[in-house]
């Protein structure tokens, strides 16, 4: 077992982990800004923009992964233009493992937050305001501190997603080892050269920082709520 282990490519678990985390930091912000932007938004607007930010999360991992080389690739107007004028490609690259895992894990960012920001009491706002805080102010020291559970769930599945993402990183980033070969695809890849045990190893290692990860987060959340009265 330990000549196994020795004998393992660790660079999956490196980029797996790498393009986790970063997506989850960009889902964070962007998830939270749009859920905020939403919120606040009329009807007819708020069912439109939700639908297209949500959309990732019901189309398989494949079709999103297809629209993005679309856009990207550089045969295409966009993804030439990063070319050219910036010497930036995402087809192929890490940038397109961070890009994939960020558009399909956004959504769980997005709908946690929303939710946790319609929940909201509004008799909070208002005492912000009558103490004179700025909206920024309201916004980062009450609207976040109690929509904190939902923020928190939120983080949680997006990591969770990000760091299993494989089928849209298949097919934007591709499978190139050392470079954008993450570990669902290595996975995937060993199971076709019929080396289970292999395959077993990586899926216990990425079920351990899983749950290591949920664990430690509900850590965090039960020692920030743990002066709130629950029935």
């Amino acid at each position: 077992m330990f000549e196994l282990l020795a004998s393992l490519d660790w660079s999956p678990l490196l980029i797996s982990l790498k393009t986790g985390v970063v997506a989850t930091i960009v889902s964070f912000f962007i998830g939270i800004f749009a859920a905020d932007r939403v919120v606040h938004a009329g009807h007819r607007v708020k069912a439109v923009v939700d639908g297209i930010l949500t959309l990732p999360m019901e189309l398989p991992p494949t079709v999103a992964g297809f629209f993005l080389l679309l856009i990207f690739s550089r045969r295409r107007p966009f993804g030439r233009f990063l070319f050219e004028q910036f010497n930036f490609t995402v087809v192929q690259t890490w940038a397109g493992c961070i890009l994939a895992a960020t558009v399909i894990a956004f959504p769980l960012m997005y709908r946690n937050a929303r939710a946790a920001f319609e929940q909201l009491d509004i008799n909070l706002i208002y005492a912000g305001r009558t103490l004179g805080m700025s909206n920024i102010q309201i916004f980062w020291k009450i609207v976040i501190p109690n929509a904190g559970p939902g923020i928190i769930s939120g983080t949680i599945l997006t990591f969770a997603r990000a760091l299993g993402e494989y089928g849209a990183t298949s097919m934007l980033a591709g499978n190139i080892p050392g470079k954008t070969a993450t570990i669902s695809q290595k996975i995937a890849m060993v199971i076709q050269d019929g080396d289970y045990v292999t395959a077993g190893i990586w899926v216990i290692i990425i079920m351990i920082i899983a749950f290591g990860v949920i664990a430690a987060m509900n850590i965090i959340a039960g020692k920030n709520l743990k002066n709130v009265q629950r029935w």
